[in-house]
């Protein structure tokens, strides 16, 4: 709006000619002065000055609502704002009603920890008609990592809806909702994007990715979930949990390294993500972790992987406080991964 021209301000003619024969052409160059420069430089009184400078900064200044406006807009169209229920009550209580559409949730934990449990029973959920607590909609799921089982999602929704899945027909029906991607290379994936946008830049860089994918949440309103590995960064060099070469030496700097896991893309993709879950474990315990939300103070969540999926131990969550909310530990996380089949 800056650069929005004076002659399109609705100004009267006659101040409007006088601020271009001093060739003050924008918002911009007009605003840049103080009033009394202005009367100075228009040999113009301060009436017309201070009236002149009125209107141009409403024009110019951007609209706002109250916080108040705000609230009673997501009380009445609040139905408009959907949400992917999660099936997890005390995580879906926490986000307000689950995965919100128009926005990009992240799922951040080290491998094994049950990230792809916890999109397997998401993209089943999507699927899912509305009666029984999905979207009716179909899934684009994109699997870098060839983890996508078919066979582990049917089961999943077997055991989750069990009703459901007797119906005839009813567990192909869900499974032909869900499209799976497997590019290659981040490349491939890149010209997969391409194609569909043929305005779109062509770079690698993940900073385009995050952008484009949040564009598209919002543009569509849709809700969109991504996942991310963790790493384990010493103050000089940085490691990877499964970068294992001497067994006493990784028992002994365990701790050590364990109070430097971080999430593997970085701060820039954090910031650019609406909602962070941190799936971690201590204690001998995993947890879903809130980490990141407009809505919801920091909580944990102690869960298991059943043959059902993910499932909360307890709906009423943790408080996180200080520190720990960007912390990710995974202590304890190889006996738990060991002692179970998914």
């Amino acid at each position: 709006m800056a650069s929005k021209l004076i002659s399109q301000m609705g100004l009267p003619q006659s101040i409007a000619n006088v601020f271009a024969a001093r060739n003050i052409q924008t918002a911009k160059d007009a605003l840049s002065y103080t009033e009394f420069e202005l009367m100075e430089l228009l040999d113009v009184g301060l009436a017309e000055v201070t009236s002149a400078v009125a209107q141009i900064s409403e024009v110019t200044c951007p609209s706002y609502q109250t916080a108040l406006l705000l609230m009673e807009d997501r009380l009445h169209n609040g139905y408009l704002v959907g949400h992917l229920s999660t099936r997890l009550k005390g995580v879906d209580d926490a986000l307000c009603g689950g995965i919100p559409s128009g926005a990009l949730t992240e799922l951040v934990g080290p491998a094994g920890i049950g990230k792809t449990q916890f999109c397997l029973k998401l993209a089943l959920a999507a699927a899912l008609p509305v009666c029984n607590g999905g979207l009716n909609g179909r899934v684009i799921y994109i699997d870098t990592e060839s983890k996508f089982s078919s066979t582990r999602m049917i089961e999943i929704g077997k055991n989750s809806y069990p009703e459901l899945f007797r119906m005839e027909g009813k567990a192909q029906e869900m499974a032909g909702r869900i499209v799976v991607l497997r590019p290659a290379s981040l490349s491939e994936f890149t010209e997969r994007e391409y194609e569909r946008d043929t305005r779109a830049p062509r770079k690698n860089s993940l900073g385009w990715h995050i952008s484009f994918l949040k564009s598209l949440a919002e543009f569509s309103q849709i809700p969109i979930v991504v996942t991310n590995q963790v790493r384990a960064q010493s103050s000089d060099v940085a490691h990877y949990p499964f970068e294992v070469h001497n067994m006493d030496q990784t028992v002994k700097n365990h701790e050590h390294l364990e109070s430097h896991l971080v999430a593997a893309l970085g701060i820039h993709w954090a910031h650019a993500v609406n909602i962070r879950l941190v799936l971690e474990a201590h204690s001998d315990q995993r947890f879903i972790k809130v980490a990141k939300s407009p809505c919801s103070p920091p909580k944990a969540f102690p869960f298991v992987v059943t043959s059902g999926g993910i499932s909360l131990l307890s709906d009423e969550g943790i408080e996180v406080m200080g520190p720990e909310i960007n912390t990710i530990r995974c202590q304890g996380y190889d006996n738990l991964v060991r002692g179970e089949r998914w």
